[in-house]
C-alpha cells in the first residue's frame, strides 16, 4: 500500500481521466444534449435513465438516488475502493507515474499506535504554544487578551497560547521530538508547500480545541497581524482526531457542570465560551468552524441524558422542566439565520431549546467587557423559548397592518407550529400565533391542522421533473424549490450555465450580483459558492471541471450535491453553435427580472410616499424609479437586437 500521494498528482489523475471512458465501462451511456450523456445508474436498480455524465465538467450525477462526485469517486463506489486505490487504479490506466509525499511508505491507517503518535504530537504542541505566550514576541496576543479582561490565569486556565511568526518553528520542535514526516502530514498541525511541511498556524493566538477526556485534538487560531492575509479564524483541518462537526470547544471544563444541571449553553465563539464561563455560565460551549448540526445534536443529548421521550416539555412562559439547550446568537441577520438553523435540529432533542439574544447586538465576549459578569448571567436567564423567537423573527417580515400581511405571515408560521413534536405544546404555540398575528384562534387553528396533514406542501414542494426526485430528498434541509414557480425555474437555469459555460458569460455581469439577487434560499446557497470561489472572474482562469470543483470545494456540505447537480443537468438548447446565446440569453432574463422586481419595490414605496409633507423623498425614489426603467428598457433593446 502506498502513502500520500501528492495534490498536484491526483489534480492530475482527475484533469486527464476521460470520465465517460470509465463510467462506460459500467453504464451504457447515451448522448443526452450538448456535452451531456445519460444512462441507467449502476448504484440503484431504475427502469428510467437518471444517471447522468457531463464530460466537459469531469462530473456524474444520479437524480435518482442523489449519489454524485467526480472520477475518483466514482471508482471508489463501484469498486470499493480506498480513495489512494482509487487513484492509483486511475493512474495506470493513463500511464501516469505517481509521486509520494516524502517517507509516506504505508497508509496512515496502517500506523500501529497512530492515535497515541497524534495525541502525543498534540501535548508537546499545546505546550510549546502556551510557553510562546509570555515570550517578547507575543506582546500582541497578551494584548488582545488584556483587551478582553482576560487575565494570565485566564489563558493558563483555557490552555491559550501563541504560535510564533516563522515557518518552521513548531516543525522544528516536532521532529526534535522523533516525528516523522508521515506523522506531520496526517497531524492537522502543518501544511505542506513544495518545500515539505511548514507550521500551519503562525502569529496568531491560538486555542486548544479538547475533547470530553481533556486530550487536546485540534486549535483554534485567531489572526493577530494586519500582513496576515489568512481567515480571521483558522482551524485544524479534518483529521484521524479532529472532526468538526463533532467537536464542541470548552467541553473539556463544561461536561461536569453539564452532566449536573442538565444544561448546556452553546455560544458562537472560543472568547464567548471565556467570558461565559468566567462570569459563572460554566455549561457554555461553542462550535469550531460550522454551524451546530445533526452530530452535535447526538453527542449534546448523551452529555445532558436527553432519552426520555416523555421527560422534557417546553413551556411558552420559559418555564423549565427537564433539561435545557440554549444557544446565543448575534442579533443581526446572521444570528436569525443560525437561530433558524437551530429549529431545524429542535425536532432531535427532548430537552427543552432556547434562544438568548442581547437586544444590541453583543456577544458574551463583548457584554462581559462592557457591562460585567452579571450582565452575561442575565442574558442567558432571560433565554426565550426557541420556537416563539423563530416564530416571531418570522413574522418581523410581513406587514401584519394589511390583510395580506397577516395571511402570508399565517402561511409561514403554521407549519413551525405544525412541526412542533409535542402535541400538548403545539396547541400553546396557536393560540400564542393567533395573538400575535391578531387573527381570531378558530383560522390559526385551522392552518395549523392542515399543515399538520400536508408537510409536504412546506417543507419539500414536489419538483414537477421526473428525475428529480432523490435529489428534492436529499436537499430538504435548504428548502426544495418548486420548478412550476418561474422565478425558481430561472434562477435554476442561471447557475447551469455559469457552472457548464463560465467563458461564454461577461464575468463583471455575473460578479456584481449581489447575493439577494437568488430569492431561493437553496439557489442562493450555490451562488455563495460560487461567489466564494472568486465568481466568473476565477473562472474564466481555468477549465470549466476545475471552475466546478472549484465551486464544490467552497460549498457547504448540503451544497455540493446540488453543484454536482447543476453542473450535468441537461440544458434544453442541443446545437453546439447556438449554445453561447442561450447562455447569454438566460443571464439577461434573470438580471430582466431583477430589475422588474426592484420597480415593483419602488413603485410600492412611491405609492406610500407622500408628495406635499415630503418632497425631496418622493423625487428620490421617483428618480430611482425611472433610472431602474431606463436600464429595463436598454437590457430589452439589446435582447431584441
Amino acid at each position: 500500500m502506498a502513502g500520500l500521494i501528492k495534490r498536484e498528482d491526483v489534480d492530475a489523475v482527475r484533469e486527464r481521466t476521460r470520465i465517460e471512458d470509465v463510467v462506460g465501462e459500467q453504464v451504457t451511456l447515451k448522448t443526452a444534449g450538448v456535452g451531456s450523456m445519460k444512462g441507467l445508474c449502476p448504484f440503484h436498480d431504475e427502469k428510467t435513465p437518471s444517471f447522468h455524465v457531463r464530460p466537459q465538467v469531469g462530473r456524474w450525477h444520479c437524480f435518482g438516488c442523489g449519489e454524485g462526485g467526480d472520477v475518483i469517486s466514482f471508482v471508489m463506489k463501484i469498486d470499493g475502493l480506498g480513495f489512494s486505490d482509487a487513484v492509483e487504479h486511475l493512474a495506470s490506466r493513463i500511464g501516469l507515474q505517481l509521486r509520494y509525499e516524502e517517507g509516506s511508505e504505508r497508509s496512515p491507517d496502517e500506523q500501529p499506535g497512530r492515535r497515541q503518535r497524534l495525541l502525543e504530537m498534540h501535548r508537546i504542541a499545546t505546550a510549546y504554544y502556551q510557553e510562546q505566550l509570555h515570550t517578547p514576541e507575543a506582546v500582541t496576543a497578551r494584548a488582545f487578551l488584556h483587551e478582553r479582561s482576560f487575565t494570565k490565569e485566564d489563558a493558563e486556565h483555557f490552555g491559550v497560547g501563541y504560535a510564533p511568526q516563522g515557518w518552521d518553528n513548531l516543525y522544528k520542535v516536532l521532529r526534535s521530538k522523533g516525528f516523522t514526516e508521515q506523522e506531520l502530514n496526517i497531524s492537522g498541525l502543518m501544511s505542506q508547500g513544495n518545500r515539505g511541511n511548514y507550521d500551519r498556524f503562525r502569529g496568531r493566538l491560538m486555542w486548544p480545541i479538547r475533547d470530553v477526556t481533556g486530550e487536546t485534538i485540534g486549535f483554534g487560531a485567531r489572526r493577530l497581524y494586519e500582513d496576515d492575509q489568512g481567515p480571521k479564524y483558522l482551524n485544524t483541518p479534518e483529521t484521524a482526531l479532529y472532526k468538526k462537526s463533532s467537536v464542541l470547544y470548552g467541553i473539556d471544563l463544561a461536561k461536569r457542570e453539564i452532566a449536573k444541571t442538565k444544561k448546556i449553553v452553546v455560544v458562537e465563539g472560543y472568547t464567548d465560551v471565556m467570558a461565559a464561563h468566567l462570569s459563572g455560565v460554566t455549561t457554555a460551549v461553542a462550535t469550531c468552524g460550522t454551524a451546530f448540526g445533526s452530530d452535535h445534536v447526538r453527542f449534546v443529548r448523551r452529555l445532558i441524558g436527553d432519552t426520555n421521550a416523555g421527560g422534557g416539555v417546553r413551556l411558552p412562559n420559559g418555564g423549565t422542566v427537564g433539561g435545557e439547550i440554549i444557544f446565543t446568537f448575534d442579533g443581526d441577520a446572521a444570528g436569525q439565520k443560525a437561530a433558524i438553523r437551530a429549529f431545524g435540529e429542535d425536532q432531535k432533542f427532548y430537552a427543552q431549546t432556547f434562544v438568548a439574544v442581547e437586544p444590541t447586538g453583543m456577544d458574551p465576549c463583548d457584554l462581559r467587557l462592557k457591562k460585567g459578569p452579571q450582565a452575561v448571567k442575565a442574558l442567558i436567564e432571560g433565554r426565550t423559548p426557541l420556537f416563539a423567537f423563530v416564530i416571531q423573527t418570522t413574522l418581523k417580515e410581513f406587514n401584519l397592518d394589511t390583510a395580506e400581511g397577516r395571511v402570508g405571515a399565517l402561511r409561514a408560521c403554521a407549519p413551525m407550529v405544525a412541526g412542533i413534536r409535542d402535541n400538548a405544546l403545539r396547541p400553546e404555540y396557536t393560540r400564542l400565533l393567533a395573538g400575535w398575528l391578531g387573527t381570531d384562534y378558530e383560522s390559526v387553528r385551522k392552518a395549523v391542522s392542515y399543515a399538520t396533514r400536508n408537510p409536504q406542501q412546506h417543507t419539500k414542494q414536489r419538483n414537477t421533473h421526473d428525475d428529480t426526485t432523490a435529489t428534492e430528498q436529499n436537499n430538504t434541509q435548504l428548502g426544495t424549490p418548486d420548478m412550476r414557480d418561474p422565478v425558481a425555474r430561472l434562477e435554476r437555469q442561471t447557475l447551469e450555465v455559469i457552472l457548464q459555460h463560465p467563458h461564454a458569460l461577461a464575468a463583471q455581469v455575473i460578479d456584481a450580483l449581489p447575493p439577494q439577487a437568488f430569492l431561493v434560499p437553496v439557489w442562493r446557497a450555490v451562488f455563495d459558492a460560487v461567489r466564494a470561489a472568486g465568481g466568473l472572474t476565477e473562472a474564466q482562469q481555468c477549465t470549466t471541471t476545475e471552475w466546478v470543483a472549484l465551486v464544490a470545494q467552497n460549498a457547504a456540505q448540503p451544497v455540493i450535491a446540488l453543484v454536482n447537480e447543476l453542473a450535468v443537468a441537461p440544458l434544453p438548447e442541443d446545437r453546439q453553435e447556438a449554445i453561447e446565446g442561450y447562455a447569454q440569453g438566460i443571464v439577461r432574463a434573470f438580471i430582466d427580472m431583477g430589475i422588474t422586481r426592484q420597480i415593483g419595490d419602488v413603485k410600492s414605496r412611491l405609492q406610500r410616499a407622500n408628495p406635499q409633507t415630503n418632497p425631496h423623498e418622493y423625487e428620490a425614489i421617483y428618480r430611482t424609479l425611472l433610472e431602474l426603467e431606463a436600464q429595463r428598457r436598454m437590457l430589452r433593446e439589446v435582447e431584441s437586437d
